[in-house]
């Protein structure tokens, strides 16, 4: 890996411009054609989708940019790359470095409700020994960590740069977190990084059970249930990801000339993946929340680059042996896995399951989400 440049500080100051031009593409959308009474099993419906446009018609980027702004952030280059982070450090002198990993169609946006409670939880009814220093990258091709200029920054290679990244802030043992794609790359800092890795906490993850013979039998109802939606994912739910892993810029020409088709690519996982108990994406996040996810893949105009992370992983190496790093996993709704299965890839040391919340914990469960990282992590510091 190339070695790591300077880092600069950076603020988010979209164009007025760029603002401007997306309120006219909002203003003059050519809707399609709809079969009549049809819900969400055939993709986004239009009347539904309409109140979200005019809900986008009516949002203010600029007071979200200031609340984004107002964590620290910065740029650096690592193996090449454009990365973009935020680093919020805690109050307190013994907090410990944690480097929290989005996915897609997530961003850095999804951690504003954590990241106070997480470096100053004396603040928010909590212990200052639980405090932690957050870094919060924005992954390559997504959001600020652009332009993506050549192939191959896969999940291994994310964490290496994330390795590079935590050693030139300055910090020799730290912990990670991630739901999505974070519950991939943290995972893989810790095979990567396991001497300066000291414990690794995920959620948010959506793949398939990768079952052995025998795995199915006598399962609890709880993980009955789990396998159940599962299937009912992967019959169909997977479609955005075969686009995504094997033809990702033909896709990408819709969603970066469309602002209404990035928000119907996006807006479906958050109706498919939050609190199945939420009829409604806005029943589990604020749609301002939403909306601001959205805009930050708009404006950067990273439908490609981003998409472009599952193709990469469709045909990356083998990951390297699990890793003896102590690893918490905590269960929302939605969440497949399933803890006898995971110990053959992790070692668990926690785990805690939940009946609130869905894929986007730190968005639809953010206390729930705060109590589990700072539980697992305690004994660990």
């Amino acid at each position: 890996m190339d070695s790591r440049g300077a880092i600069e500080q950076f603020r988010i100051e979209v164009p007025q411009e760029a603002i401007d031009d997306l309120r006219e593409r909002l203003e003059r959308v050519r809707w399609p054609r709809a079969l009549p009474s049809t819900g969400w099993e055939r993709g986004v419906p239009v009347d539904y989708l309409h109140r979200v446009v005019a809900r986008w018609l009516e949002y203010e980027w600029r007071s979200w940019e200031e609340r984004l702004n107002a964590f620290p952030q910065f740029t650096t280059r690592i193996d090449s790359q454009t990365i973009h982070f935020l680093h919020a450090r805690s109050p307190e002198p013994g907090a410990l470095p944690l480097i929290l990993t989005h996915g897609w169609p997530g961003s850095v946006a999804e951690f504003l409700d954590v990241l106070g409670p997480l470096t100053d939880p004396a603040s928010h009814g909590g212990d200052p020994a639980d405090a932690f220093h957050v870094v919060a990258p924005s992954v390559p091709g997504h959001g600020f960590s652009v332009p993506l200029k050549e192939p191959g920054w896969n999940h291994q290679r994310i964490a290496l740069a994330w390795s590079t990244l935590m050693a030139g802030l300055g910090y020799p043992q730290y912990g990670a977190q991630g739901g999505d794609t974070g519950s991939v790359v943290s995972p893989l800092l810790g095979r990567i990084d396991p001497d300066h890795v000291v414990g690794v906490h995920l959620n948010g993850g959506l793949a398939f059970p990768a079952a052995r013979p025998g795995d199915f039998d006598n399962l609890s109802e709880r993980d009955q249930a789990k396998l159940a939606a599962a299937e009912h994912t992967r019959a169909t739910g997977t479609g955005y990801a075969e686009l995504q892993s094997t033809k990702p810029q033909t896709v990408s020409f819709g969603l970066s000339d469309s602002p209404v088709g990035q928000l119907a690519w996006i807006l479906e996982k958050f109706h498919e993946w939050t609190d199945p108990a939420r009829p409604l994406p806005e029943d589990a996040v604020s749609l301002d929340h939403l909306l601001t996810d959205v805009s930050i893949y708009w404006f950067t105009n990273t439908s490609a680059t981003s998409a472009n992370l599952y193709y990469e992983n469709r045909h990356a190496p083998a990951d390297p042996p699990p890793s003896t790093v102590p690893t918490g996993v905590a269960v929302f709704p939605t969440d497949p896995s399933m803890r006898h299965i995971l110990e053959r890839e992790h070692h668990v040391t926690h785990w805690s399951e939940f009946d609130r919340g869905g894929h986007f914990a730190a968005l639809e469960a953010p206390d729930l989400l705060v109590d589990d990282i700072r539980a697992f992590f305690r004994p660990l510091r």
